[in-house]
This record gives C-alpha cells, structure tokens and sequence, in this order.
C-alpha cells in the first residue's frame, strides 16, 4: 500500500506525467490501490489509473486510457532512467504466463508500457507477477487485481459517458450496455462454467498423504478424485495447501495406497538422468500414465529460481503434481511446468526445445514438515531400468481429478 498521503500524491503526480494530465478526478480505492480519473493538458478525459507500492520500494501503475488500452507502470525515487529510452521488461504470472513488454521512461522515476489485451487477462487472473529490467527481478503480489480492473474499465466507461465533471466512486463497478473485446472479465458477471480438470500427484506417506501442485487443485469443486492406473477411484480431502510454492497436501483413506514414494536424501546433479511419470491430456491419450526421460539441465528455473530444477524430460498438460524420479527411482522433484514454447516464439523468434522444470525436494520436505506429515528419504542405491522405475511408481502415483470452475482455471502445465 502506500506508505503515506504524501507517497501517495508524488506517485499519482507520476502517473499524470504519462499524458500531461491533471487529476485525480473521482476516486478508486480497490484493496491497496488508490488512483482515479486523469485529463490531459487541454482538459480533455485521457486515462484512469491507480498504484499501489510494495515493500521493494517499487510501486505498480495500472492504467486504461480513453481508447481501452491498458497500461503498467513502475515507478521509484531510485530509478534513473533516461525519458524517452525504451526498456524491455519481461514479465512472468504465477511463474507460467510469460511475456516481454517494452517500456517507455515518462519520467527519470517512472516507465509505463502498453498490456496487450492476453497480457491484460493474464495479470487479472495471477496472485504473483516477476518482472525483469535489466537482469534485476522483482516481485509483486497481485492483490485485488481483478476487481481493480474492473473499477479501471468502469472508470472509463463512465466518464466517457457522463464527463469528468461528474467523476466519483469508480470503485464499485456498474453494468453497461456492452464491454470493449479486449477487457478482462474482471467483473465477474454471470454464473461460472465448470469443466473437468486432471493433474497428477503421488503418496508420499503410509498414512495415505499424497501431494501435488496447488494449481492442480485450485478451483476444484465438489471431489477431488484419485486413481492408481487400474483401480477405482478415491476421494481425496484437501488438508492444506502453499500457493507461493506452488504444493498442496491432499489425504486418502487410511489403508489406500501399499507403497509410497521415497524422497532421494543426496542433492542431485546436473546431468543425472531423472524420469517423469504422469497423466498428460488424459482422455485424449492413454489412460494409464505416461514416462518420460531426460536429465537435469539446471540445477535453477526461470530468472535463476532456486526453488525449481530445469529438466528435458518431455511433460505436457497432465504430468502437473507428478513425480520427478532418478535412476533409483527416488523422487528428487515434483514435475510443475513447462516454458510457453509460443510466447518464447514471439519474443525471440526461435522455437524453444526441452525446457520444463520441477519443484526441488527441498521446498516439498519444507512443505510436509511444516504439515507435519511424516515421510521417507533414502539414500540411492543400484540403479534401475526405466521400466523398472516406472513400474514401481504404478503403486504411488495417482491421476488427480476434480469438476473446476473456469473463474479459476490456471495456465500452468
């Protein structure tokens, strides 16, 4: 939030600079965001804005104009940038959704750039956005986005419609007659429509623990199913999850699985040959799980994450939740993406090959540590035959079903 009334004012004097603007007329105040509706220097309606800062000292700007266009901004007292200059920043939601936007320096403390409407919909529906501007990351938590968007859109629509001499509350959106192609459904209108949704996970306890990716299970209504190949299927109890890591911890009756995975106590190598296991595109594809192999690429994932490793096992929608497997078949990560081959595409103009990555055993152990739920780790021994590994896995890993709403529906693999 900001700091104080007077943070607050220096940061929407920034946002005027954007287009010589006076303002703010009328208000907005979603969450921890604060802003209003914006004229340019003939007094004419130009945008509605609204920022809000973070701990980084950095603070975020999101604006529509009066052509519904979407804006983002950052702006700090510490920047120095060069007005004028062109900055690309590349931009990454809920560490899947990935995108280079290409900034412009209003000011020596702030840079603004054009949300493409994907983009736009892509930072309504994340909780945490990495933006990267010259090797430097940094962070934000996107809280209350969705309706802040909303407000943004109803800002516009109504001071389009009545003036600004009549702008006041916009935090609270009104229905209008019809809604620009490109804006977020932000508002929320009309009933969410559900759709089945498939992940993997697997037992990691003898008390019929299972864990898996949060965005496996986020959204899910109802059941949440679970299905070792050839069995019937389980139901599963959410015991709790961790969205920042991206895990949750799901629990079957007592008694439902006869073996569970070990974790690999050794820190594996770049190099080492690991196995995914998996349901990708289940229903289109086979119904029993499918195995990959490759190796462990980096020991690092996206703008050099610690928390994930980078393999070039293949995975596809489905192998989420899945266990990453070495040569002894141990778990040494929990399969959580692949790279947005089409967006690398765009940006860069080449196609990217083998590049997916996994959660570290280190953030799953933390996890079930902190959920107190006992597990196995063991030291590796001989080595097995990937038909081998697989095969043991058979009796740990489980297809992960529930019916989900499309409110919520995530684009992580």
């Amino acid at each position: 939030m900001f700091k104080s009334i007077v943070a607050s004012c220096l940061f929407q004097i920034a946002i005027v600079t954007v287009a010589y603007a006076a303002g703010p007329f009328g208000t907005i105040r979603v969450g921890n965001w604060i802003g209003g509706a914006y004229t340019d220097d003939n007094g004419a309606f130009s945008h509605c804005a609204a920022g809000s800062d973070y701990a980084s000292g950095v603070s975020l700007i999101v604006g529509r104009n009066a052509n519904n266009g979407w804006l983002l901004g950052f702006g700090s007292p510490r920047f120095n940038f060069t007005k004028g200059s062109t900055t690309p920043i590349d931009v990454t939601f809920d560490g899947q959704s990935q995108a280079r936007l290409f900034a412009t320096a209003n000011s020596p403390s702030l840079t603004t750039a054009i949300l493409p409407p994907n983009v736009a919909r892509d930072f309504q529906k994340a909780s945490l956005m990495v933006a990267v501007a010259g090797g430097t990351p940094l962070q934000f938590n996107l809280t209350s986005t969705a309706p802040l968007l909303a407000a943004l859109a109803n800002c516009v629509t109504r001071v389009k419609a009545d003036g600004i001499a009549k702008a006041g509350d916009f935090s609270a959106a009104k229905p209008v007659a019809a809604k620009p192609a490109d804006t977020p459904d932000a508002a929320g209108s009309g009933k969410p429509k559900t759709y089945g949704k498939t992940g993997t996970g697997f037992a990691i306890s003898a008390n019929g623990h299972v864990v898996t990716n949060h965005h496996v299970v986020d959204g899910c209504t109802g059941d949440i199913k679970g299905n070792l190949t050839g069995e019937a299927p389980i139901n599963l109890r959410l015991v709790s999850g961790d969205e920042t890591n991206d895990l949750a911890l799901l629990q079957a009756p007592a008694g439902s699985f006869k073996e569970f995975a070990k974790i690999r106590e050794r820190s594996i190598r770049s190099g080492d040959s690991v196995v995914a296991i998996g349901f990708p595109y289940h229903g289109l594809l086979t119904s029993d799980f499918t195995v990959t192999t490759g190796i462990v690429s980096s020991l690092s994932g996206l703008f050099n994450n610690t928390r994930f490793l980078q393999i070039s096992a293949a995975v596809q929608p489905g192998n989420s939740g899945g266990p990453l497997l070495d040569t002894n078949g141990q778990v040494v990560g929990m399969v959580a993406a692949k790279i947005n081959a089409l967006k690398i595409a765009r940006a860069t103009g080449d196609i990217p090959e083998n590049i997916n990555f996994a959660i570290k055993t280190g953030a799953i152990r933390d996890f079930l540590d902190n959920s107190v739920v006992p597990y196995q780790v063991a030291e590796p021994k001989g080595e097995m035959k990937t038909p081998e590994i697989a095969g043991a896995a058979r009796a740990f890993t489980l297809l992960i079903s529930c019916t989900a709403t499309e409110k919520t529906a995530s684009a992580k693999r």
